[in-house]
């Protein structure tokens, strides 16, 4: 070691960061409430199609939240952190794992859109030959 001191983070900084990122989560979830609430409570007359874009705009809702999640349980980590090495660890740990998530979301999301584009299509041309 060159002799220096690891620098750390004087307790009254923590603890302003932990209530900033409480704070910032309670928001966060106020908002999720809210955007949950407008999901179900949407209504028009397009019957199947309409459950099928509430189901979208759930799991689209749903992994928002989860994402937004993982990033405040890392804002505490890093809060909590001892060192540089402790940081740069929560941080790869996050980035594995948000990848990982974002890969199977993006996975799910896409088959639910062919989905609801191929009930659709079904849907229109049922629509046409009855015609």
């Amino acid at each position: 070691m060159n002799g220096k001191p690891p620098y750390e983070v004087p307790a009254e900084m923590r603890e302003l960061a932990e209530r900033n990122v409480e704070e910032a989560r309670k928001a966060f979830d106020g908002f999720i409430g809210a955007a949950r609430k407008a999901v179900e409570t949407a209504q028009g007359s397009a019957g199947s199609a309409q459950g099928n874009a509430q189901d979208i705009g759930r799991k689209a809702i749903a992994y928002a939240e989860n994402n937004v999640a993982a990033a405040f349980d890392l804002a505490q980590k890093l809060v909590k952190s001892k060192d540089l090495a402790e940081v740069m660890r929560h941080q790869s740990d996050f980035l594995k794992t948000q990848m990982a998530a974002l890969q199977a979301q993006l996975s799910e999301m896409g088959a639910a859109v062919q989905a609801v584009a191929a009930k659709a299509a079904e849907t229109a041309s049922t629509f046409t030959k009855t015609k």
